[in-house]
């Protein structure tokens, strides 16, 4: 295991579980106490976490993991779901997207049509940056912004300035990443923020598709975006188990298992 590998393995373990004693380092990574609290302190440098009496603890109540960090895992399986995802959209349609790694790779996917150009385009609304920033450069693909207040952590405009905007324009098709995908809880995510305008982007849809990798599936995280009901096709790389299977089924919901790279 490489270094960065270890670092991103604690910051998985300080996010599912909120703190962690140097012993839990220890025992999880199968290192040092030296190399444990060494890692730690790197982290905490980088104001990745907040150094304890004896551990760690996540920083924020929200135990949010950067993108940075969040972008390898599972990448294979995003990949896959991006490729189905982007296949189901045709040429002429507007096309919402949320932020996170896993629409950022549907983005890339749309960018990589051969069938779509200049003439055959898609149109994306995104209040993600780093999606506007890269989708921008492709010729077959034209990208609205609405307005809001950036967020480090995602890379989002969220807030008041978004408001309204999507009440003036029509929305194909919303492709939305989540935190977590339940029988229970819907779709929700980890920030308030971001969830109201991932529930305004499902608002102003007439087809709402939800890609999300299986570690989502049977998540419940803290801010609700919308109810199964809300969707009509969910996109994912592993079969769906219950009770979440039987809510999709009664929902409404098409499941689409990508195929594995």
């Amino acid at each position: 295991m490489t270094r960065q590998q270890r670092l991103n393995q604690l910051l998985e373990l300080l996010s599912a579980h909120g703190s962690l004693t140097i012993g839990d380092v220890v025992g999880s990574l199968g290192v040092s106490e030296a190399t444990a609290r060494r890692d730690i302190g790197t982290l905490a440098t980088q104001r990745l976490l907040v150094r304890t009496h004896g551990g760690a603890a996540a920083l924020g109540s929200a135990f949010e993991l950067p993108l940075k960090y969040k972008i390898a895992r599972q990448a294979d399986a995003k990949l896959a779901i991006a490729q189905v995802a982007s296949e189901m959209l045709r040429a002429g349609e507007s096309v919402a997207i949320n932020g996170g790694t896993t629409t950022t790779e549907v983005a890339r996917a749309i960018g990589r049509r051969p069938d779509l150009d200049a003439d055959a385009s898609i149109t994306i609304v995104t209040n993600a940056l780093n999606i506007a920033y890269e989708v921008s450069i492709r010729p077959n693909v034209a990208i609205v912004v609405p307005g809001g207040t950036a967020r480090s952590q995602s890379y989002e405009l969220v807030g008041p300035l978004s408001d309204g905007v999507l009440d003036r324009i029509n929305i194909d098709t919303a492709i939305i990443g989540v935190d977590g995908i339940s029988a229970d809880g819907g779709l929700t995510t980890i920030h308030p923020a971001e969830a109201k305008v991932s529930a305004d982007f499902v608002a102003a849809a007439a087809r709402v598709m939800v890609v999300a990798d299986a570690t989502k599936i049977g998540q419940r995280t803290f801010a609700r975006i919308a109810a199964l009901e809300a969707v009509d096709v969910f996109v994912t790389d592993a079969d769906v188990p219950e009770p979440l299977a039987g809510a999709l089924s009664a929902a409404g919901v098409k499941v689409v298992v990508a195929p594995a790279a």
